[in-house]
C-alpha cells in the first residue's frame, strides 16, 4: 500500500464537497504536472490511503489536511483536457493519444484541520514533501512512517 497527500483548493473541491458526492466518490481531474500525472498513472493503487489537503486558501490558517481518502480506481483518462471551454483544457492533447489522466477518490473521514504550522511543528514530520521548500506539486508520496505519524496525531485531536 502506498500513501499520498493530495492537495485541492476548497472552493474547487474540498472534503465536504467529497463527502457530499454521489457515492463519496469523485475524478480528481486538473492536474497538468507530469510528474503528479506519473504517480497517479504508474504508482498510485486502488486502496491507497490519501490525506486530503487543503491549499490556496485565503487564510494560512485553513491551509493544511482536511481529511482522509482512499484511491477508488486506477488511472484512466482525464476528459478534461479534451473540452475547449474548461479550465483544464490541452490543446496539444489528443484522444487517441492523451496526455492527461486521473483517479477516482473515496471519502473515508472528515478531520480536524491539521494545519500546515502544526505539521512544521512535528519532529516526526519534518521530511514530508509538501513542507519542502520549493514543493509545490499538488500530489506527493507521503512514508509509511509519516503516514502512521499522521494517525496518531489525527486520533488524538479527534
Amino acid at each position: 500500500m502506498n500513501y499520498w497527500l493530495m492537495k485541492s483548493e476548497p472552493g474547487e473541491c474540498s472534503i465536504d464537497d467529497l463527502a457530499a458526492a454521489p457515492g463519496q466518490t469523485l475524478p480528481w481531474t486538473g492536474v497538468r504536472n507530469y510528474q503528479a500525472r506519473n504517480f497517479m498513472r504508474d504508482q498510485m493503487q486502488i486502496g491507497d490511503g490519501v490525506l486530503f489537503y487543503h491549499s490556496s486558501c485565503p487564510s494560512p490558517e485553513l491551509i493544511g489536511i482536511a481529511g482522509l481518502a482512499r484511491v477508488a480506481s486506477e488511472a484512466y483518462t482525464d476528459a478534461s483536457q479534451f473540452d475547449p471551454n474548461g479550465p483544464y483544457f490541452d490543446a496539444k492533447s489528443r484522444p487517441e493519444a492523451p496526455r492527461w489522466v486521473h483517479v477516482d477518490v473515496a471519502f473515508v473521514g472528515k478531520t480536524k484541520l491539521l494545519s500546515r504550522s502544526a505539521l512544521r511543528a512535528d519532529p516526526g514530520l519534518q521530511t514530508m514533501l509538501v513542507l519542502q521548500p520549493g514543493s509545490r506539486l499538488s500530489i506527493t508520496p507521503v512514508t509509511a512512517i509519516e503516514w502512521a505519524r499522521l494517525q496518531e496525531i489525527l486520533q488524538d485531536a479527534a
